[in-house]
């Protein structure tokens, strides 16, 4: 009954016809070009038929000395003399048709001609002979006032046309210079958009919350009888990729209420006022077509911190966050409007929008874990053509950290793989190139590499897989490679046997030893060091820093947090910020930093020297097959090492 009620409210127009008032005049423009255009036609034509009725045929234009030989004559009937007393505009008409020598002997019953003057003496002369003289001030015909009037005609013409491209077209584009202050919020057919919670997979509770919210506007009696008041915000944050205007999609397709969809960058605009107008008008419309659902894409756009950041608080995007402060707290019960907002930014959100009473459930939508992550492949793969009982959980596993988004961009390259080898459908192996380009980017195989530098890679790379093969509770390798991928030359892919959410020093130090793993083996087998461990140097003195000042993993400073926030001013935070950090302790965590950096070096030394042969045989294999798998590394391994395996806990004693 509620739906009815909603589609008979939709369908009605306030003259109690059905359609849309605004289609109605979105087709009134375009039906009016046409009809302007035949009536320029029209118009046209009419004015060539007035102008041949006008001068009823062509008349001769003669000299004066053959008007005195007609005059003379007596073949002229009737003359009609146009301001006599400059310029005289003579007209007449012959008594029988004459034949003109100069125009090839035609014959005209009219004729024309210009003389300086006519003299009263002279019309008395020729009304003497019988001829009828009419004299008139000089005049314009309705063709010749017509042709006068069209430039001002045409000028009005541009002058609406004008109008209408300021207004934008009618009232249904809200683009105009005069709907500036018109919501851009689009509102979601039912009809069109099929998405429902089935294609989302993964994020239970992030789809149990949103539930609570559907069943609300579909059954608001279920709740207002137990006295509950439904969370008049919901804020869905979440790295980018993991499905956050996906699920606001799937709440419309759900509820089957109206669903108003505004990217937060639509309400600020260069003139100031606009965006709060915007904001208001917004909620005008949600109220109007309550019970309904308004989703705001991107929310840090408009709801940054106030009062900070560079411009101080007197700008446009504040006002519009206050405006939008004021219509969220003001709504009443029964209105039955519920804000849904996504962003990956919620940390740069003004606190004053996280409050209860405006966004007051939190829901985050996170990067889907190894369960989640075989789910979105398989939602994803029902879309393209695959081999039956394919095993998508070894992909699953090999993909950790990677977002809805990402395993979404696998599918689609494994079927662009599939349909460049001519095959009619993806295997496993297309949708494990497909993760292979998307984890470690393009392979660059036209790449000119001469030998040197090929072998110094190889030996880089297999340094990196000897240390993780021979370090206790490391990620085992997945994958290693010597050909070009993205900006790398080389590549080591590691593959985890399990998902990870806390990490543990032993842990931490030996991605430590594996980081220095590529650069120490250039030093040993070369005498020499390449700028390709830039990379490496970078993350592991990201990671020892984190260790003494985050994480508290140096004895020598503690467990005391010294981590310095560079907060960029533009992304709504201070401009300014100090530290309480002294010059002594700064010296004392740089220290600390470097003695864990010079402790990985020592101890991935060390390894590398000890099983020197096993490193070989490795880059050996590396340069003639360039890519190894897990079983080929293992295979080398177990044969060539003197099985010294490295424990974690004899690490970490001297840190």
């Amino acid at each position: 009954m509620q739906e009815e009620k909603q589609e008979e409210k939709k369908s009605k127009r306030p003259d109690g016809k059905r359609g849309s008032k605004q289609d109605d005049d979105g087709m009134f423009w375009k039906k009016g070009s046409k009809t302007f255009l035949i009536w320029m036609i029209v118009i046209a034509i009419a004015l060539i038929a007035i102008n041949l009725f006008e001068n009823g045929g062509k008349a001769a234009e003669l000299d004066y000395n053959e008007f005195g030989k007609y005059i003379d004559n007596d073949n002229v009937k009737k003359i009609e003399i146009t301001n006599v007393a400059s310029n005289a505009e003579i007209s007449g008409e012959f008594i029988t048709p004459q034949e003109i020598p100069a125009k090839k002997n035609k014959s005209f019953t009219k004729f024309k001609l210009i003389v300086p003057s006519v003299t009263k003496e002279t019309v008395d002369e020729w009304t003497q002979k019988g001829i009828i003289v009419k004299m008139q001030m000089e005049q314009y015909g309705v063709s010749d006032f017509l042709i006068s009037m069209i430039p001002w005609i045409l000028f009005i013409l541009l002058w609406f046309y004008l109008l209408k491209k300021m207004q934008g077209g009618g009232q249904s584009s809200g683009k105009g210079i005069f709907t500036f202050g018109k919501s851009k919020a689009r509102l979601v057919d039912n009809t069109k958009n099929k998405i429902t919670f089935k294609d989302v997979a993964g994020a239970d509770e992030a789809k149990e919350e949103l539930m609570e919210v559907i069943d609300f506007l579909k059954e608001p009696a279920k709740f207002s009888e137990m006295g509950a008041k439904v969370p008049k915000g919901v804020l869905l944050t979440g790295p980018p990729g993991t499905g956050k205007t996906l699920m606001a999609k799937a709440v419309a397709g759900e509820a089957g209420v109206p669903f108003f969809t505004i990217s937060g960058a639509d309400f600020v605009e260069m003139f100031v006022g606009v965006g709060a107008s915007r904001v208001r008008d917004l909620f005008e419309q949600s109220k109007k077509n309550s019970p309904c659902i308004l989703f705001i894409d991107e929310l840090d756009a408009v709801g940054r911190h106030r009062g900070t950041g560079i411009g101080g608080g007197n700008d446009e995007r504040e006002q519009t966050l206050n405006q939008l402060l004021v219509e969220m707290d003001g709504f009443d019960t029964e209105d039955n409007v519920i804000v849904i907002a996504a962003t990956n930014r919620p940390d740069v959100l003004d606190p004053a929008l996280l409050r209860p009473g405006r966004f007051d459930r939190h829901v985050v939508v996170d990067n889907p874990d190894v369960k989640a992550r075989e789910e979105i492949l398989r939602v994803h793969a029902k879309k393209v053509k695959t081999v039956k009982d394919i095993d998508l959980s070894v992909i699953a596993k090999g993909t950790p950290g990677l977002s809805g988004a990402d395993l979404a961009s696998i599918i689609n390259e494994s079927a662009l793989f599939a349909a460049r080898k001519g095959k009619k459908v993806i295997d496993l192996t297309d949708i494990d190139d497909a993760k292979d380009k998307v984890m470690m980017g393009v392979e660059r195989k036209s790449a000119v590499i001469n030998f040197e530098e090929k072998k110094m890679t190889a030996y880089h790379e297999a340094g990196h897989v000897l240390i993780a093969k021979m370090t206790e509770g490391s990620d085992p390798v997945h994958k290693v490679t010597i050909i070009p991928r993205g900006r790398a030359m080389g590549l080591t892919h590691y593959l985890p046997i399990e998902e990870r959410h806390s990490y543990s020093k032993t842990y931490i130090f030996s991605k430590l030893l594996h980081l220095f793993g590529g650069r120490v083996a250039e030093e040993l087998i070369f005498n020499d060091i390449t700028t390709g461990a830039s990379n490496d140097i970078e993350r592991a003195t990201d990671i020892a820093r984190k260790m003494v000042c985050e994480w508290g993993m140096s004895e020598e400073i503690g467990p005391i947090h010294y981590g310095v926030k560079n907060d960029n001013p533009f992304l709504g935070k201070e401009l300014t910020r100090t530290t309480s950090i002294s010059e002594e302790i700064g010296k004392k965590i740089d220290a600390a930093v470097q003695k864990i950096i010079f402790k990985a070096l020592e101890k991935t030394r060390e390894v590398l020297k000890e099983n020197i042969d096993t490193l070989h045989k490795i880059a050996e294999a590396l340069l003639e097959q360039e890519t190894l798998n897990g079983k080929q590394i293992d295979e080398i391994v177990s044969i060539s090492t003197k099985n010294l395996k490295i424990n974690g806990h004899d690490l970490i004693n001297d840190i």
